[in-house]
Parts: structure tokens; sequence; C-alpha cells
């Protein structure tokens, strides 16, 4: 009788065909069978594919896997037929290293884009520009642009982007659970982040504000500071006589004092006082912005309730648009901000400068206008729908703050 044997090194297995006898190796690895012997009446064509099989297995394994199956034999007078198949698999395809530099530097890469969404970044934008745009305020003459204005904003915009981060971490710490419902995307409702990280983030983030603010020294930030860290944890920490998110009247106070005092007032006191040295002012543009900020940051604090119904009402939280409905709420909203483009539409007009009444007038109009017509495109019973018309007013509060120390 022939004899053919499989070898593969260091893992040699023979089997004697008698039959369908198949057996398996002890030493084997993942349920490979490896065929031995060929009876002995065998055609030149097969024991020359068979040769060609075994010079195969004479390679070396690196890391691979080979499987021979003996699918079948048939016997019919003298004539046998098999059929030998053979794979291989790699085993870094089945196991990857989680340690190479190309993973870890794709880990990195996820948590730094997951810490970016962490801070809520259209806030921050847009805290930054309000920022900007009330220093703007103090500017009265194109002198006043100078290095120790850019400075002057620099005291202002640093510490507070570490207290809105603060904020914004605390308040999706708090809210973890609602957040699971209302926003399954945030990084530490998708735990993206764990809750150990995003407490971390946040303590860093106050320790930095209120550190900076008291080095800097100047008491319109250090106040502005102290009243939006305050306002914030009363916002969203869950201990008796807090916890405002709860109450919508004291809900909407919180975003009406940080974005109509603490950001337009602190930012033009501090550059005011502080960085130029002037007496204590309250010019018409800060009046028009103060009063433009009273009725849009209503707007944008009702109008951020709307898609977050089913949530708030899980967990107890009754806003304005749980108790009267999303609809009658929407329509408080687009009154509110249909006011505060009124209102600027007006500063504008009656300002003394004609390059003022043209750029704002027409600024403020085509601004109007977006609204009116994303407002009518906006689906109600779509909780997506809503969620992009909010964040819409965010963008579009963005472009008003370029507007605003236009008006003079």
């Amino acid at each position: 009788m022939d004899s053919l044997r499989f070898t593969s090194s260091p893992i040699v297995a023979s089997v004697t065909n008698g039959g369908n006898d198949l057996w398996r190796s002890k030493h084997s690895i993942k349920n490979i069978y490896y065929p031995s012997s060929y009876p002995s009446k065998i055609s030149q064509h097969q024991r020359k594919y068979q040769k060609n099989n075994y010079l195969r297995f004479q390679q070396p394994i690196l890391n691979h896997n080979y499987k021979c199956i003996l699918e079948g034999s048939t016997y019919q007078e003298g004539n046998e037929k098999y059929v030998a198949k053979v794979t291989s698999r790699s085993y870094f395809d089945s196991e990857p290293h989680a340690s190479s530099p190309k993973n870890i530097l794709h880990f990195v890469k996820e948590f730094l884009a997951a810490v970016f969404m962490f801070t809520s970044p259209y806030a921050m934008t847009t805290q930054t520009l309000g920022i900007i745009s009330a220093s703007l305020l103090a500017v009265e003459k194109l002198s006043d642009i100078s290095p120790l204005f850019f400075i002057g904003v620099l005291q202002v915009a640093v510490p507070h982007l570490f207290m809105g981060i603060f904020v914004a971490g605390m308040n999706q710490l708090t809210d973890l659970e609602i957040d699971k419902i209302n926003k399954p995307y945030l990084p530490l409702a998708s735990g993206q982040i764990s809750f150990t990280t995003g407490v971390i983030i946040a303590a860093s983030c106050l320790t930095l504000s209120l550190l900076l603010g008291w080095v800097i020294g100047s008491w319109p930030l250090i106040w502005g500071l102290l009243l939006c860290c305050f306002l914030w944890i009363a916002y969203s920490i869950n201990v008796p006589l807090l916890r405002w998110k709860g109450h919508p009247l004291l809900a909407a106070m919180c975003i009406f004092v940080t974005w109509t005092i603490v950001f337009p007032i602190s930012s033009f006191l501090h550059l005011q006082t502080f960085v130029f040295k002037r007496p204590l002012t309250f010019p018409r543009s800060l009046i028009f912005s103060v009063t433009f900020m009273s009725l849009y940051s209503i707007g944008i604090a009702l109008c951020k309730d709307i898609p977050d119904v089913e949530g708030d009402a899980t967990f107890g939280i009754y806003s304005l648009s749980a108790r009267f409905g999303q609809k009658r709420v929407f329509q408080i909203c687009m009154t509110l901000f249909k006011m505060a483009f009124g209102v600027a539409l007006l500063a504008g007009t009656t300002s003394p400068f004609v390059w003022t009444k043209i750029v704002t007038g027409l600024g403020h109009a085509i601004l109007a206008s977006i609204l009116w017509y994303q407002a009518k495109s906006i689906d109600l019973k779509s909780k997506s729908s809503i969620a992009a018309f909010y964040f819409f007013t965010w963008k579009l509060l963005c472009a008003e703050y370029f507007l605003m120390p236009l008006v003079r």
C-alpha cells in the first residue's frame, strides 16, 4: 500500500484511511484534520495532485492555521475518489493586536473627539463670540484696537471657556439617565467617556476658571464667574431647594442671567474699567445688546426643552413644553425671537450714523427672514427636526454677535 504523509512542522499527524475513518489530533489547532494515507489504487494524476499538496504543506507555518478536510470517499470496483481542501487563515485576522501604534492612535483620536463633544462645542463657540462682541462695545475709537484690547479679551474668554466646560460637564453628569433617553448620542450617555473621567474634566475646569479669575484680579470678571458657577450648580445639582431645571421659571432665569447679564455686562465692564481704566458707563450699544438678549435668551431657554419632553416627564421634570404642549411653547419661542429682531431693526434704523442704519437694518432683516423660513419647515412631531431648529437658533445668535457692535 502506498502511503502519503501530510506534514506541517512542528506538528506531524498521520491518519490511516479505513473507509471513512477520521480522527482528530489532540495537538491540532482549532479542529484541524490531517489525512495521512490513501489506498494503493490511485491514478497518476491523483499522485501528482497529492505531491503538490505535500509540497504546499512543507512551507513554514508563520502563524497560519492550516485545515485539510477529507470530504468523502467512494469505492466502485477499484475506483476511489478523494477530495482534499486546504484553507489558511492568518492569526492577525482573528486576534488583532490592540497595542499596535495604529490602534493606539485611533483610540486617542476617538477619546479626544468624545472629550470635544463633552464640552458642548456649539455653546462654547457662541459664548466666546458673545464675549468678543461685548468687549467690542467698549471700543470708542480705532486706536482702542490694540494688544491691550486683545489681552483683555483673552482675560475674559479663557476663564469663561473653562467655566463653560464645567457647566456642560456637570449638566451631563447630573442628567446621565435622562440623556440616555433624550440625547443618547452624548459621550457620557453613550459610554464613550466614563463617569469618573467626566467628573475629573469638570472639576479641573472649574478649578482653572476660578484660579485664573483670581490671578487676573478683575472684579467684573470674578463676579461674573462666581455668578455663572452658582446659577448652573443650582440648575443641575439634585439637592433640596436646588435642581432648578425642574422649575420652568427658574430654569429660564439661569439662561437669561447668563446670556443677558454675565457675558455682555461683565465682559464690557472688564474692558471698560479694568483694561481701559475708564469710568463706568452704559452706552446705547450695551443697552441694545442687553435688551436683545433678554428676549432671545428666554426664547432659547424655552426652545431647549421642546425636544426633551419624553425624558423630562419620565424623571419628573415638567418643563413648559411638558405642561402646555410643544406646539404652544414653540409659538411662544417664535414670538420672542421676532420681538428680539424687531428691537434690533428699531435700534439700527434710529442710529444717527447712516452706515449703521444700512448695515444693521439689512443684516437683521436677512436674519429675521431666515428664521421665519426655518420655522415654516419644522415638524413638531419629529424630535430630530425640533433639535435641528434649536441648534439653528444658536447659529443665528452667532451671526447676530457680528452685528451687535455695529449698533451705535
